[in-house]
């Protein structure tokens, strides 16, 4: 069971958080759930689902997709450079 997720773990892809921002990672895909964490400057997020939530504007634009990054857990689109302004990972269940 451990081979089979970490072969899941490889073909996620990761993208960087906006320059010298601190993230806040929520419990659900809006601004209105709780902060579970902050993530560093410079940092990295796999997305693994994206789904629709709060609209945020942030350093990338305006964006209502929040990107599912751990169990649990989601930053928004807009501070995370996937190089679209649309979903780059298959919507979230």
């Amino acid at each position: 069971m451990v081979l089979g997720s970490a072969s899941v773990a490889a073909a996620v892809s990761t993208y960087p958080v906006a320059p010298d921002i601190r993230l806040n990672v929520r419990s659900g895909p809006g601004t209105s759930y709780s902060i579970t964490r902050t993530l560093p400057e410079n940092t990295r997020v796999p997305i693994f689902c994206q789904t629709p939530g709060t609209s945020v504007s942030g350093y990338y634009g305006t964006s209502n997709i929040w990107d599912n990054i751990d169990n649990g857990e989601f930053v928004s689109d807009a501070y995370v450079n996937t190089g679209s302004d649309g979903y780059v990972a298959d919507r979230c269940a």
